[in-house]
């Protein structure tokens, strides 16, 4: 317990003691943060990887980034367990508009959230009464410049470090092994509150009670705007950029006051970035190489020494060192080789696009916006269901790199975790291997494409269009449109140009393909008509063979997703029409894709029992066709029929797919009737 007329640094040291308030390092505490949160095993590429949930709570969170994610928590739980880590920064390197920017702030944000819970609050101690002891002016109080923590005091009480030990000991209570843990995080005192330190000593004629009293402990202020804890030091321009916006300068002010001219404390280190910071926060230099060479090598003494040092005063710091930087400053950095020495105390961490289609929803979703839009002149403006999934699909595939052993859209897909015919996921794992031995980081997987930026302009011309104003609605197949013009305007290299040209077609076969799917959908008035037709191909493959099949070909199964028994016709006349849409001319063709369906079904039903197939593109296409042409008279005669309304039942017939569009499927007039249009002709058909 405390005694009582105990100092408020006693006070303090107590709560430490008894576990009420905490001291650790900035790598102990984001490491703590994170590693408190759930974590889940997750694949990715088909690699196991880990997934913290802490990056995944809130409205704006982080999407993907699994490797990046893993890195940053490998090099801090490694510093916080005292490795080389410490010792490093932490750089995030990766084309513009991936998200280096957000992950970081949002680690930040994070960290301050942490922080302003009572029990992990971070606190600092500020020397009073200075006018008794005089030299300093009107300078009555003076904060720790650092935001030194008071068990750092409580460390360098005196200047023997055994009577340090007996100070924890016998005054606070701590034990041996307790001062053993606590000396790993041992630093000394900065310039200044050593200075001031002794200069009370000498006051007191080195009575530590007396001493004590010019002491206080305070809250460190968590106030983002003050720019302490969590600091962001942007790349300034060239020419108004130096040292002293890292690290502090002489102050003037303070020279006015103060008569010692050794003392360091007419240094202001708060002037500077990383003082405020430095009480175990985050320090956030974006663009880190943009910055002048003299700054960069400011950076090579603190990042090793994590030292504030001006004229031979030196202030150790305790903060967590993360930067970005942009793969061309980073590339051009690298080839001006006398500056190996900052690159050698970095920890490089190579940001990829988001490569999953599937994740990409939700990315996009951040471009398009949550809130309800409206058109120029303010009326509501729809969204077309198809939206998301085109413009996702197109960056996705813009970002993925060409291979001889994966067709692009094989590539996708396996990306999103999905079933690519006979490829299989492992293919992917080589293919990402190969890419990832390129010495060019550009050529590695992920790393080029169209980034969130590019997208966000996307939907911006999408937006300002007049068609899009006119008609109220943002019809997906204008997205392309859009993405074309971003690419001829934004993409400089030609052969990116030629490849993002080339993947905008790909993506177009594929929102054909949905679109055929969607209209069979209206044309069955059941928003889910394709994914049973899929299912009944599915079951009737497994049930062909089946013991218990009568001649009257029914058979009796469990539905996996409601456990209830269910029966099934057998149609073999439509298992073979669809089986001569996917190409299949002989038995031995038609039983080898049937075996690997069936072999999908056995090892994904039993994960997931809600799984449809419906991400076997060439499957559904298949059924798609097939119900389009058998359900309807005459080859293609649905197109016929939505095209020609001159009778009466073609009219009726579209007024009712337009109906179950506009009720059941999420479309409005303007993107229905352009939908019905875009299906009648015979554009993106490959």
């Amino acid at each position: 317990m405390v005694k009582k007329n105990a100092s408020a640094l006693h006070h303090h040291l107590v709560e430490v003691k008894e576990g009420k308030r905490c001291f650790e390092n900035a790598f102990q505490g984001v490491a703590r943060m994170i590693l408190d949160s759930d974590i889940e095993k997750v694949v990715v590429n088909g690699k196991t990887t880990y997934d913290f949930s802490i990056f995944r709570t809130g409205k704006k969170h982080i999407i993907g980034m699994y490797d990046e994610i893993n890195s940053f928590v490998s090099y801090v739980k490694d510093a916080a367990e005292n490795g080389s880590s410490k010792e490093m920064a932490f750089v995030l390197v990766g084309e513009p508009g991936n998200g280096k920017t957000f992950l970081v702030d949002y680690v930040c944000n994070k960290y301050r959230d942490f922080l302003s819970q009572q029990a992990n609050r971070k606190y600092s101690f500020r020397f009073t009464g200075l006018d008794k002891i005089g030299g300093y002016g009107k300078i009555t109080t003076i904060e720790s410049q650092t935001y030194e923590d008071p068990m750092i005091l409580g460390m360098n009480i005196t200047d023997d470090p055994d009577k340090n030990h007996e100070f924890l000991a016998q005054e606070i209570g701590f034990s041996d092994n307790e001062i053993e843990t606590l000396w790993r995080d041992y630093r000394p005192l900065g310039a200044c509150s050593a200075f001031i330190w002794d200069s009370i000593r000498n006051h007191t004629n080195g009575d530590l009670a007396q001493m004590l009293e010019f002491i206080q402990i305070i809250p460190v202020p968590m106030t983002e705007s003050l720019g302490t804890v969590t600091g962001k030091y942007a790349a300034k321009d060239k020419i108004t950029s130096s040292a002293v916006d890292l690290l502090g300068e002489e102050s003037i002010q303070r020279l006015l006051h103060i008569t010692e001219t050794n003392n360091p404390y007419r240094f202001d280190l708060r002037r500077g970035a990383l003082a405020r910071v430095a009480g175990g926060g985050v320090h956030f230099s974006d663009e880190i190489f943009k910055n002048k060479k003299d700054l960069v090598q400011v950076y090579l003494g603190v990042i090793q020494n994590r030292n504030i040092e001006i004229d031979g005063y030196k202030w150790p710091i305790d903060t967590l060192i993360i930067a970005t930087s942009n793969n061309s400053e980073f590339n051009r950095f690298l080839a001006e080789k006398e500056e190996a020495p900052i690159v050698d105390r970095c920890r490089i961490c190579y940001v990829s696009h988001n490569t999953n289609y599937k994740l990409q929803k939700d990315l996009t979703i951040y471009a398009i916006g949550n809130e309800i839009r409206t058109t120029l002149d303010r009326e509501y403006l729809h969204q077309d269901p198809n939206l998301n999934h085109a413009a996702s699909v197109t960056v996705v595939l813009t970002r993925l790199a060409r291979s001889e052993k994966l067709t692009p859209i094989e590539t996708m897909k396996l990306a999103a975790g999905e079933v690519a015919g006979e490829k299989s996921i492992k293919t992917l794992a080589e293919v990402i291997d190969t890419l990832n031995q390129d010495p060019d980081i550009t050529k590695r997987f992920g790393q080029k494409g169209l980034g969130q930026r590019n997208l966000g302009r996307a939907i911006q011309l999408l937006n300002e269009s007049s068609e899009t104003n006119e008609g109220r609605c943002m019809f997906a197949y204008d997205i392309f449109k859009a993405l074309e013009r971003i690419i001829l305007d934004y993409v400089t290299d030609a052969n990116d140009r030629a490849k993002y040209l080339e993947d905008l077609k790909t993506a177009k076969g594929l929102y054909r393909e949905r679109i055929m799917t969607e209209m069979f959908n209206a044309y069955m008035d059941e928003p889910l008509a394709i994914r049973k037709d899929v299912m009944s191909y599915v079951n009737m493959i497994i049930g062909i063979d089946a013991e218990n099949l009568g001649p009257d070909k029914m058979w009796k199964y469990k539905d996996p997703q409601s456990g209830e028994l269910r029966a099934l016709k057998i149609d073999e006349r439509y298992i073979n029409s669809v089986e001569d849409r996917l190409g299949l001319k002989t038995t031995e063709q038609r039983e080898t894709f049937r075996t690997s369906i069936r072999k999908i079904y056995g090892q994904k039903i039993s994960v997931d029992p809600d799984y449809d197939f419906m991400d076997n593109l060439e499957l559904v296409k298949a059924v798609t066709d097939v119900r389009l042409k058998s359900d309807i008279a005459g080859a293609g005669s649905l197109i016929g029929a939505l095209a020609n309304r001159t009778n009466e039942e073609n009219q009726k017939l579209y007024d009712r797919m337009v109906d179950t569009m506009l009720n059941k499927l999420g479309y409005c007039k303007t993107c229905a009737q352009k939908t019905i249009e875009y299906f009648c002709t015979q554009e993106d058909e490959n």
